[in-house]
């Protein structure tokens, strides 16, 4: 409200969606963005029952309503407060012959309860999905509250829009700092874990699902300009405010998608992770020589095993059902121009035991270890359609650079602890690596 009192917040609101009615996005996104999340989560039932939170006018939900489920679609609840918005989800439905398949409900995404008539009860939906709506409850709130709707195997989706620096700007944060506390990606997947969720995927949404979001919001910012209405001039005045500093301070923050599943409670992991013992050292030189085509990689572990860089509690195992040796990753110490990092490598999966999610869970856990001991920086060479599940991000953002010729893209970094500054220039590697 302002000071004068010349308008409620609830005029405010509805001024807001009606500066936003009939666009496409209510938040950055992208169809390639929801496809990409859909396919991070791992197989779904055929028909899975999917609850789109905060839908706005509904292009995730017809999107899963169509998609979803190895094609074959969804059976999507969609929720929003704002009613405008689930008229123009129901009208596109309609048109695109999708009506059957999603359900609106008029509700708030924060308060929806187990004994409500709207078919809420815990474990109701294979799948959870927010894209650019969990920011109005907080991200923890969010992970909280909607991890009871889950069933059994089920996957949350959610985006949040986050630090992409680990230092912002002071006019960042004055923008920022009094709407909404944002984290780093490393803050984020620390939330995640703590509440109780594994990390099935992570993914930086590009800059091009800003512009599908802010170009056609400044488009009808332009036309409205000359509104007389004292809610709607402040409505416009707030999204011009967001559009500028976008302009001026975008990258420094950004969206990210994350992709969790619950940890069932007694259940323990599909794929317990550890860190390996004396006894384990011949298990992970046979894992690592099976899962590459030369023996560099074994002969590589072996070496770190006696040089400076090796850090007793790094090299972590996976463990199979039979209490093998599924899986190996391994942190040593490197250095970016003179200050401390990590190196991820190797990371090996035995062939039998290849994406079943034990490559992903030692990498996990090694990680969560690195973050618990205090480090700051891991460096990896990698597939980039991979490691960015982790949340790792191309190095060359820092200005860390490999010490050898390699597409900007494998080359990839991840913050562990954002109060710690990045150091920028060329890596140097441990002498075991030969480089």
């Amino acid at each position: 409200m302002t000071d004068n009192n010349t308008f409620t917040d609830h005029a405010f609101t509805e001024a807001f969606f009606a500066l936003h009615h009939g666009l496409p996005r209510q938040a950055p996104g992208s169809d390639a963005t929801t496809r990409h999340l859909l396919s991070l989560c791992g197989p779904l039932p055929e028909r899975p029952r999917v609850l789109d939170l905060g839908c706005g006018p509904g292009r995730s939900a017809l999107l899963l309503a169509a998609e979803a489920g190895g094609g074959a679609g969804a059976e999507v609840t969609a929720v929003d407060l704002h009613a405008p918005f689930l008229e123009e989800l129901r009208t596109a439905a309609a048109a695109r012959g999708l009506a059957g398949r999603v359900r609106t409900v008029e509700a708030d995404m924060g308060a929806l309860h187990a004994g409500d008539s709207d078919g809420f009860a815990d474990g109701s939906f294979d799948l959870v999905w927010a894209e650019g709506s969990a920011y109005i409850l907080g991200f923890d709130a969010a992970l909280a509250r909607w991890k009871r709707l889950l069933a059994p195997g089920g996957t949350l989706v959610l985006t949040e829009c986050q630090w992409t620096v680990p230092e912002p700007s002071a006019g960042a944060r004055a923008f920022w700092d009094p709407h909404y506390a944002l984290r780093t990606t490393a803050g984020n997947l620390a939330a995640a874990q703590a509440a109780g969720y594994r990390v099935l995927g992570v993914h930086h949404l590009p800059d091009s699902d800003w512009a599908e979001y802010y170009e056609p919001l400044a488009e009808r910012v332009r036309t409205l300009s000359g509104a007389a209405s004292p809610a709607m001039a402040a409505a416009l005045a707030a999204s011009r405010e967001e559009l500028d500093v976008r302009a001026r301070h975008g990258h420094e923050y950004g969206y990210t998608g994350y992709v969790l599943s619950p940890v069932t409670a007694g259940a323990g992991d599909a794929w317990p992770a550890r860190p390996e013992t004396a006894a384990d050292a011949a298990a992970v030189r046979e894992v690592n020589l099976a899962a590459f085509e030369t023996p560099l990689e074994a002969d590589l572990v072996d070496a770190l095993r006696t040089d400076a860089a090796w850090l007793p509690g790094l090299s972590y195992v996976a463990e199979a059902p039979d209490g093998s040796v599924a899986a190996h990753a391994l942190l040593t110490a490197c250095r970016v121009g003179g200050e401390r990092a990590l190196a991820l490598a190797p990371v090996a999966v035995a062939p039998a035991f290849q994406r079943s999610g034990a490559g992903s869970a030692v990498v996990r856990a090694l990680l969560a270890a690195a973050a618990e001991r205090g480090e700051s920086l891991v460096l990896v060479l990698g597939h980039p359609e991979y490691y960015p599940r982790f949340g790792f991000t191309p190095a060359s953002r820092f200005g860390i650079r490999a010490p050898f010729e390699v597409p900007d893209e494998v080359m990839m970094a991840l913050v562990l602890d954002a109060s710690v500054p990045v150091p920028a220039g060329m890596i140097e590697y441990p002498a075991p690596f030969g480089i």
